[in-house]
């Protein structure tokens, strides 16, 4: 009976070392696949962590390239809304008046002088210039 024994503990020794080294086998795998994974998904968070930094990067530069001229534009409606304050007022439309559309007051008389035909001296050598026909009489 003690051989016996001994028997079927040899023999489920045996048969548990095949078992133990598929199992070590399988776990082995399954180790080096998780490691992969969990590699992949570092490599995945990192890439992922540059672009964000990039993208704020240059999304901060945006933001305040616009904000300049956001104030710039605002600068310059002001500057228009002081323009219309002043030519809406009487005095500067009457001199918008006088000026580009050469229009006078009551009881004032308005002489403009044409500048042109002393500009073009040319004009009259060319009068001066020209040939006649003399009539021959007969």
């Amino acid at each position: 009976m003690a051989e016996n024994q001994e028997q079927t503990n040899i023999q489920e020794e045996v048969s548990t070392k095949p078992a133990s080294r598929k199992t070590k086998n399988k776990t082995g795998f399954y180790y080096s696949f998780l490691t992969l994974v969990l590699l992949f998904c570092l490599i995945q968070i990192g890439f992922g962590a540059i672009l964000n930094i990039s993208k704020t990067i240059s999304y901060k530069a945006k933001i305040s390239t616009l904000t300049k001229i956001r104030d710039n534009a605002e600068n310059q409606n002001q500057e228009l809304k002081q323009d219309i304050k002043l030519f809406s007022s009487m005095p500067s439309l009457e001199g918008i008046a006088r000026n580009n559309l050469k229009m006078a007051g009551k009881d004032e008389v308005l002489i403009l002088i044409n500048n042109n035909q002393a500009q073009n001296p040319n004009n009259k050598k060319n009068k001066k210039h020209k040939k006649h026909k003399k009539h021959d009489k007969k």
